[in-house]
């Protein structure tokens, strides 16, 4: 694959202070273990698995009811591994109910905002009374431990106290995007047998009711297994209830005891199935543990994005999304405060993320690379009103990166002062697999190295490791993040990240390492395009647009061509007050062949209003070439825009 311009030999454009690394969490880690550089850590951490997990999980203060007798048993190969063995847990018991007595009991633990602008908060001691209402309530309803319970809801506090509440009863969490439509649900639903779910009876986006209630029952015809519906009057729209099935949250929940026993399970029972979807086939379900997910989301919150006890973390996501989760976990086990908002970012206007992050004192800021194109459109006057001095940090996930609006948020919005953590990985990674940390320095669009414990590497394809070019991103060892296989489909597990290199994770992302040892993400290796034999990753051909004055937002793709193999098609959303013309139309094209040669010159650029897009804002190629074909897209169920696609349809 090429070498883009962009992604290697950068300037390093931050550096962190000697008071920033003294006070990180990183180095507080390393002093408590003996390491004195990052290099040895992450040399460690990759080679003694046994030394390592069992510091993070004192390091984290994870308490056991019972102590597990080894970190890992690998007996089964490093594809099956089993964690914590023996030990006996509950993640809640960690996040919530070990703080009551103590001074977090009056911490702020969660800050809601509803798009209307009203706002709740919780501390730690309240979110563990709701909490335990909440598990009193579902016991009420004769579920138990090992009840599979699905969350259809917006992200309002309910949601929160949901998933805590069924991990607490020792049930299996089911994470559904509040986008789904209801066959997305029911596949969902009917895959893990589940026994309730949690919906809400709509929600507001950009100021319009959306429907949930509806669709949840129209989903439920198809799931014989669900016994209860539990619906938050969300927006008060007199959804009507099923008798003997539908409770409202209120009736159900709100008399209950605050106090609840927690149930106590193995370390490796299951904790959560997030289904993630693929371009064919039934959507995977990727199994998460006690001991898994929670405590790898905690370890990169410390260990790379550096978030203290005193903070606060709006991640802009959605409970469907691993980041939800991810967000709930990490944040309570770090004793920090979380910021949900359950609306559009750039509504009532444009600068209602800048509101937010002022108003909710908020520290570190995730976002996606998709959203900060679309905020850069409105220029730097929304920025401007607000008092953004509070923020310590950015974090982002979802997309690769390109220069320009990198750059816009690190000088614009940060005044280049703030470290941008660039964080990559997966749903079935429990997190990250690259980060930025505070005791690196970083370039714009890179990755610091790493997250230590994950022992990450760049190969060819003939699984040979390669430095300063591009080649796929592997995983050597095991990590106590990684998923334990798919629900009820092992082999399924095996052949999508084991079945290439022996004993090998190949996680399907092209990646580099430059010369300075920073790591780069160049997007999914089956977003590929092959020109004449010359492999283009989507984010070389889209920085180039993006970096044109008229652009916005770019996708590429490849498409058939009788004599290249694939032709590249570029599709461009316009910033405003700029009109679709054949001149633009060529500049571009001719851009793109002075950057990266003639033979790479698209065949076609279509401008369109927006672009296939994820709730958590990742641009959706796959389904791009799919509706530029005429095929079937297969799995569309995540998207947030569908009418993206039609006008892409039309466009043909």
């Amino acid at each position: 694959m090429s070498d883009p311009a962009f992604a290697f030999g950068g300037e390093i454009v931050w550096r962190p202070t000697p008071e920033l690394i003294a006070q990180s969490r990183l180095k507080q880690f390393m002093d408590q273990t003996g390491l004195a550089t990052f290099d040895e850590l992450l040399r460690y951490s990759t080679t003694d698995l046994e030394w390592f997990w069992n510091a993070v999980l004192k390091f984290l203060d994870i308490q056991f009811y019972q102590p597990y007798s080894n970190i890992v048993d690998l007996s089964q190969g490093i594809e099956r591994p089993v964690w914590c063995v023996g030990g006996v847990l509950n993640i809640v018991h960690n996040c919530l109910d070990k703080r009551i007595g103590t001074p977090d009991e009056h911490k702020l633990a969660l800050i809601y905002e509803s798009e209307e602008g009203r706002t709740r908060t919780y501390t730690y001691g309240q979110l563990y009374r709701e909490v335990n209402r909440c598990a009193n309530g579902l016991r009420g309803l004769g579920l138990q431990k090992g009840d599979a319970i699905g969350l259809f809801m917006p992200m309002i506090p309910e949601i929160v106290i949901a998933l805590l509440a069924i991990v607490k009863i020792g049930g299996i969490v089911l994470p559904l995007f509040s986008g789904y439509g209801e066959a997305a649900i029911a596949t969902r639903l009917n895959d893990a047998e589940a026994k309730a779910l949690f919906t809400a009876d709509g929600f507001y986006r950009r100021g319009q009711k959306v429907q949930m209630k509806r669709i949840a029952d129209e989903a439920l015809r198809q799931v014989p297994t669900v016994q209860h519906l539990i619906v938050v009057d969300r927006v008060n729209n007199g959804a009507p209830l099923q008798e003997g099935r539908d409770h409202w949250w209120r009736a159900l929940i709100d008399w209950q005891s605050d106090q609840a026993y927690t149930e106590h399970t193995a370390a490796e029972d299951p904790l959560m199935i997030i289904y993630t979807s693929g371009t064919t086939g039934q959507p995977k379900g990727a199994v998460h543990t006690h001991c898994g997910f929670p405590i790898k989301a905690a370890q990169d919150m410390a260990h790379g994005l550096d978030l203290h006890a005193d903070e606060v973390l709006y991640w802009l996501t959605d409970m469907g999304w691993m980041m939800g989760p991810w967000l709930v976990f990490g944040t309570l086990l770090l004793g920090a405060t979380m910021v949900i908002y359950d609306g559009a970012p750039d509504y009532p206007g444009p600068n209602r993320l800048w509101s937010l992050v002022e108003r909710h004192h908020v520290t570190a800021l995730g976002i996606s690379p998709t959203l900060v194109r679309a905020l850069i459109r409105y220029g730097d006057e929304p920025i401007k009103q607000h008092n953004l001095s509070s923020l310590r940090k950015f974090a982002s996930t979802g997309e690769p990166w390109n220069p320009d609006p990198w750059l816009w948020l690190f000088n614009t919005v940060g005044q280049g002062k703030l470290p941008i953590i660039n964080y990559s990985g997966g749903t079935e990674i429990s997190g990250g697999i690259v980060m930025g940390n505070v005791l690196l320095p970083l370039k714009p669009c890179a990755f610091s190295a790493p997250v230590p414990g994950m022992a990450a590497d760049v190969v060819d394809e003939e699984g040979r490791s390669v430095r300063g070019q591009v080649g796929e991103l592997v995983i050597r060892q095991p990590w106590i993040g990684m998923t334990r296989g798919f629900w009820r489909n092992p082999e399924r597990y095996i052949e999508t990240y084991w079945s290439r290199f022996p004993h090998v994770w190949v996680h399907g992302d092209w990646a580099a390492v430059d010369d300075d040892g920073l790591w780069y993400i160049l997007g999914r290796s089956d977003d590929t395009i092959k020109v004449a034999g010359k492999r283009l990753g989507p984010a070389e051909v889209e920085s180039i647009l993006v970096s044109h004055p008229s652009v916005s937002e770019a996708a590429a793709i490849g498409v058939p061509d009788e004599l290249k193999g694939q032709s590249v098609v570029g599709f461009c959303v316009l910033k405003p007050n700029t009109s679709a013309s054949g001149e633009l139309r060529e500049a571009l094209k001719e851009l793109i062949a002075n950057e990266l040669g003639k033979p790479l010159k698209p065949r076609e650029i279509k401008f369109v209003k927006d672009l296939p897009k994820t709730r958590n804002a990742k641009v959706m190629r796959r389904i791009i070439r799919a509706a530029y074909l005429g095929q079937d897209p297969g799995d569309t169920s995540s998207l947030e825009n569908p009418q993206a696609v039609e006008e892409i349809r039309q466009a043909m």
